[in-house]
């Protein structure tokens, strides 16, 4: 990969096909610079990951008139062993490239069914059912100690997987630490995303482990400043990076940083 070849990407959140076509207008007029979009799959919302790319591809067209890259997120734990796989045929019609394998762990086991599949095999599955598509697997910097997480890792890529989807990183150190240690060939996905408040920091130290740097502050300057570090870090190494809006506009989060 080249510095050229470097993505960017904003996450959506699929709460409605109207919430989608809102936030598409704003990432077209305000976000020239990003040339793909990628959709997490929510349990708590009627529309599926899948449906949304295909949406944001429908409703939004980059500058130069080309479609956006669209990259759906796939709960493993989701996915019914002994079925067809639900989203094979809105991914063929869309003409989808890419996919992200997620486990899918934080679902409501008292109100939504799952299967005992981990993100291993469903990485293998769709390899094998679908092999046009390029498969990012998860990683996750703070659940678990460095050579777990690596291990992990390296079952997801004999299973298939191209490339990786960083948790949200707060920290270029940190950041340069991982890709220190991971494959030098390797695509990676950094994240980055905001927490603007005492309790949203609460809930990232509770929920998903994460020691924050000494000089973050929960203010939008603060995550605006970190999106632009993050940019050029992955700009450096021919790396992507995509932003998580969290209680913030799109444009409010990302208007101008480029």
């Amino acid at each position: 990969m080249t510095a050229t070849q470097s993505r960017i990407s904003v996450e959506l959140v699929p709460r409605s096909e109207e919430s989608i076509r809102t936030e598409m207008a704003a990432v077209a007029e305000h976000l020239p610079w990003a040339d793909t979009v990628n959709v997490p799959d929510l349990v708590k919302f009627d529309l599926r990951s899948w449906e949304a790319t295909a949406l944001a591809r429908e409703c939004a067209r980059r500058a130069d008139g080309t479609a956006y890259r669209a990259i759906p997120h796939l709960r493993a734990a989701d996915v019914d062993p002994e079925a067809p796989l639900r989203m094979a045929r809105s991914l063929a019609d869309q003409g989808a490239e890419e996919v992200l394998v997620v486990s899918g762990d934080d679902a409501d086991y008292f109100t939504h069914h799952t299967y005992p599949v981990d993100a291993v095999d469903v990485i293998r599955r769709i390899r094998a059912e679908l092999p046009h598509l390029t498969v990012y697997a998860g990683l996750d910097p703070y659940r678990q100690g460095i050579a777990q997480e690596m291990r992990y890792l390296e079952r997801k890529l004999s299973a298939g997987a191209a490339g990786v989807f960083t948790q949200p990183f707060f920290d270029v150190g940190l950041m340069g630490a991982w890709a220190r240690i991971l494959p030098q060939d390797l695509p990676v996905w950094w994240g980055a995303t905001t927490v603007t408040s005492n309790g949203a920091i609460g809930y990232w130290r509770r929920r998903n482990l994460v020691a924050f740097p000494t000089d973050f502050e929960p203010t939008l300057q603060w995550q605006r400043t970190f999106a632009r570090r993050a940019i050029d870090f992955a700009h450096e190494r021919g790396h992507h990076v995509y932003f998580m809006p969290v209680r913030t506009s799109v444009t409010d989060y990302l208007a101008g940083v480029v």
